[in-house]
């Protein structure tokens, strides 16, 4: 085991390392931990091997510290601003996640036809493509001090994004289950698994809230916040261990839930204070998170891609992109919201992996076929899709007008 935490810290110092070298090029510094990721991981230079990542204290660890990054999202869902919304970013959330299920379904759903391959494959893709993984884009926020309109609408939609993508995929999968094998997941299991992380986060985010109100010791309000992020990360571990059949809570949407609920109940100015605090930790717990992304990713899949690969990472794009425009329009938002929120919402690789993971072990037993199409073509497109994505949500905030003269050259400071 030490032996494994060397192999971690090392690799979290390279790509600490790559981060700063990808800065130098004005490119944000999580393209230089994903790519930091792969070749350090399993299927390049092996410092993070396989045997590594299987290990049940490096999967423990990594989901406290998604748990930690969560509180980039929940600590921008200040209530009294989203009101100011109305229902921008509802709209938006949805229009973006249904569009996208569409347009993936119906493009598969029409090949699949002519090709006679099963068309329940296209609504899991579809289903699978819908997810965002908020990490990328919100490193991107963070990094470049990014502010705006996109910038104010993207990071609750990162949240409401999150619980309709658990919702249509798990509806899906059950759905798809009973058709091919007999067994569905229980219809409790698809309600529990988006509200069960909320609800866990805000049981142990409201005590906290009133805790930190009468902490007045900045220094004791860091303590008490990490003691806090760990009971909420051990809870979200009983759960998945010992009351759930199977271990599909998402850790990062209970820190959201956690830091949303505190951050509701204490003073805003008390909140900046703490999260400056915090901020070293949370750097930390994202490359840490970041470079757990990058590590399965097989960089050799990106010669070996197809057809299918291709058309996933364009329909998608088209899905997203055309369906932020369309919630923005609908919801008569700012033109810049409507020609840039799309770009920021490509990032996909962490969500769509864990999705796949668990369709493969829905379908290898009673249809081995269609869970290697979908192993191919969304391993493939995770690396490729991550590595652009990266590159234009940075644009896009670029375009947008909302990275501040200089902050790019701070970055790669």
């Amino acid at each position: 085991m030490i032996l494994a935490v060397l192999r971690l810290a090392a690799a979290i110092v390279l790509a600490f390392a790559a981060g700063k070298l990808v800065s130098k090029i004005k490119l944000p510094a999580i393209l230089g931990w994903l790519i930091a990721g792969m070749i350090l991981g399993p299927h390049a230079l092996q410092l993070l091997n396989q045997s590594v990542l299987d290990m049940k204290w490096y999967q423990t660890s990594n989901h406290i510290l998604e748990c930690a990054v969560g509180l980039m999202i929940g600590t921008e869902i200040i209530w009294k601003n989203i009101k100011r919304s109305g229902n921008q970013i509802i709209v938006t959330t949805i229009a973006e996640s249904l569009v996208t299920f569409a347009v993936v379904t119906l493009t598969f759903g029409a090949i699949f036809y002519f090709i006679s391959i099963p068309l329940y494959l296209a609504a899991i893709m579809g289903s699978i493509a819908l997810a965002t993984a908020p990490a990328p884009s919100l490193s991107i926020v963070r990094e470049f001090h990014t502010n705006g309109p996109v910038t104010k609408t993207l990071i609750p939609l990162a949240a409401i994004d999150d619980i309709i993508g658990v919702v249509i995929f798990f509806t899906i999968i059950s759905v798809v289950s009973a058709q091919v094998s007999a067994s569905a997941m229980p219809i409790y299991m698809i309600v529990l698994t988006p509200v069960l992380p909320v609800i866990i986060g805000a049981v142990i985010g409201i005590p906290a809230g009133f805790l930190f109100k009468k902490t007045a010791s900045a220094n004791l309000c860091l303590l008490e916040l990490c003691a806090f992020i760990l009971l909420a990360s051990i809870c979200g571990f009983l759960f998945n261990t010992y009351i759930l059949p199977e271990p599909v809570l998402n850790f990062m949407l209970i820190g959201m839930a956690f830091s949303a609920a505190f951050s509701n109940i204490i003073p805003e100015e008390q909140l900046q204070v703490i999260m400056k605090k915090f901020n070293p930790i949370l750097g930390f717990a994202l490359i840490a998170v970041i470079l757990n992304l990058g590590a399965p990713l097989d960089y050799h899949l990106i010669m070996g891609a197809g057809i299918f690969t291709a058309i996933y990472i364009l329909s998608r794009a088209v899905g997203k992109y055309s369906g932020a425009y369309l919630g923005a329009r609908l919801s008569h938002a700012p033109d810049v919201i409507r020609k840039y929120l799309g770009f920021t919402l490509l990032p996909h690789s962490g969500v769509s992996l864990v999705f796949t993971g668990i369709a493969v072990a829905a379908l290898e037993g009673p249809a081995p076929d269609s869970a290697k199409i979908i192993q191919g073509t969304i391993a493939a497109a995770a690396v490729i899709n991550e590595i652009i994505a990266v590159v234009l949500a940075q644009k896009a905030f670029k375009w947008a007008g909302e990275i501040p003269d200089g902050a790019e050259c701070d970055s790669a400071a």
